[in-house]
């Protein structure tokens, strides 16, 4: 009877993840898609990509994906 590797990986119980310490909310700063943002600043998600690669809207480039601060 021959063995497969899911056999062997051990599974994280789901009550671990819950148990661990809960963290300041300023640990991870909240960043919106481009399209959640276009919809808080009413224009076009597309609009809103343009200006971001022209530099008229503050915004970080990953990769293809471009991300937006909030305002608190």
């Amino acid at each position: 009877m021959a063995t497969s590797q899911h056999s062997q990986l051990s599974v994280v119980p789901e009550t671990s993840r819950r148990e661990r310490p809960a963290q300041p909310d300023d640990v991870f700063e909240p960043l919106l898609e481009y399209k959640e943002a276009a919809v808080l600043l009413r224009i076009h998600p597309k609009t809103l990509l343009a200006k971001a690669r022209s530099g008229e809207v503050p915004a970080i480039h990953v990769g293809r994906l471009w991300w937006f601060r909030p305002l608190r």
